[in-house]
């Protein structure tokens, strides 16, 4: 039935006194149609309450990580470790919607406290001793211990506290899946020599090393591992949009049909395709797109937040400082990253647009609450994650060697060594 068909069979019911037995089926089915909308209202609810109580009844720690002296591994140890935390399994359905079982997620975080740079993770107390084991398989000098969690001590007070909170998106569009510049574009993975080496983590740890005292600059890094989602107009079937994006990006770029593989268009009909003319930096796109592609992906969300006394903020610096240090993952041809304006650190430039400061306040709150309870995937403070795989988490978070010289790096002092088997007792 067409739409005017339709709208001819209201006319005619309405004018043959028919129209009181439509409203009368109307009323006869709108209670089925509010018992599904309060069930979907009351499921999202029951869900929420039930991870919530999942978390609160779970425990998690803090492990902070002390590098030995020397470390002259490439990050490539770093990603052998974080590809150990790729666990896809939500649990079974049971698990999931009566006991709150969610996806395992991790924090790892880069902390100045005054000038002290630390590495930690968080995470859930259960996977400590897997975790461990896989750390100390890629390094084995490393000194790792239990802490408390060192963003329950800060509280934030207006009168006397300042603090900045931000979070970071890629620069390109969703549909542009390019990946950052890692550390085999800087030439890490082949292990050179101390000399030679450019590390883009240098200049984060550096900065991090300057912090003034009574200050605290905190970075964040919250990952689990992506997995196939329902696909759009489907009930059952399901699809990786991440992956899905990345060989579509390949296909238009090498003129390639996705079903054949057959790159390039015939100039005439008859003529057999030519391939693509592509220059060095779209030859490199490519081959960093289909190396994206081999790496295990996580889901990722990246925040850093500044404390600092009221009268000793430093704008400049602090912006300058966070963000400046993140350009250094980026490339023109690539991706990057970039503050997302949207969340907490909206621009306010002038007087009217926040009276006595109460968005910048409100601000520093919700960023500080963010931080501590590591929420990102789900509410309270949940958020749409960015995809990046093992390589590209390795190359924002690893275990720099001598060339970060930064002298508040702590530091293990001295290698360890098992004792000689003809030792005198």
């Amino acid at each position: 039935m067409s739409v005017s068909e339709a709208i001819s069979f209201v006319i005619n019911n309405f004018q043959s006194g028919a129209w009181p037995t439509i409203v009368d089926i109307l009323i006869t089915v709108a209670p089925i149609f509010l018992a599904v909308i309060l069930f979907r209202i009351m499921w999202d609810l029951w869900v929420q309450y039930i991870r919530a109580k999942n978390y609160m009844a779970a425990e998690r720690i803090v492990l902070e990580l002390r590098l030995p002296k020397d470390t002259y591994k490439s990050p490539l140890a770093m990603e052998t470790f974080l590809n150990a935390l790729h666990n896809t399994s939500d649990g079974s359905k049971y698990a999931q919607f009566w006991q709150g079982n969610v996806r395992p997620y991790f924090s790892l975080e880069l902390v100045s406290i005054e000038g002290a740079v630390k590495f930690f993770l968080w995470m859930e107390k259960i996977r400590k001793t897997n975790l461990i084991s896989a750390l100390y398989s890629q390094f084995p000098e490393i000194e790792v211990s239990e802490r408390e969690d060192y963003a329950k001590s800060v509280h934030f007070d207006p009168k006397v506290t300042r603090i900045w909170g931000g979070e970071f998106v890629f620069t390109k569009k969703d549909h542009e899946p390019y990946p950052i510049k890692t550390y085999v574009d800087y030439g890490l993975d082949k292990d050179p020599k101390e000399e030679y080496k450019i590390d883009p983590l240098t200049p984060l740890l550096e900065w991090l090393g300057s912090v003034p005292p009574n200050q605290q600059a905190w970075v964040q890094i919250i990952i689990r591992a992506h997995k196939k989602a329902r696909k759009k107009g489907h009930i059952f079937k399901e699809t990786d949009v991440w992956e899905d994006d990345i060989k579509k990006l390949i296909n238009e770029t090498m003129i390639r049909n996705e079903k054949t593989k057959i790159t390039g268009a015939p100039t005439k009909e008859g003529e057999f395709p030519r391939p693509p003319t592509l220059s060095e930096g779209e030859k490199k796109s490519l081959e960093a797109l289909e190396r994206r592609l081999t790496k295990h992906p996580f889901d990722v969300g990246i925040r850093a937040v500044y404390i600092s006394p009221k009268d000793e903020f430093d704008t400049p610096y602090v912006l300058g400082g966070i963000i400046g240090s993140f350009k250094h993952f980026s490339s023109a041809n690539l991706n990057g990253f970039k503050p997302n304006g949207k969340v907490w650190h909206g621009r306010l430039d002038y007087p009217w647009q926040d009276f006595r400061n109460y968005r910048r306040n409100l601000y520093s709150k919700q960023a500080l609450m963010a931080y501590k309870r590591r929420s990102y995937f789900y509410p309270p403070f949940q958020r749409k994650p960015i995809v990046m795989n093992s390589e590209e988490l390795a190359t924002i978070y690893h275990f720099p060697g001598s060339v970060a010289a930064t002298p508040s790096l702590e530091r293990v002092p001295s290698k360890k060594a098992q004792a000689p088997a003809n030792l005198p007792m």
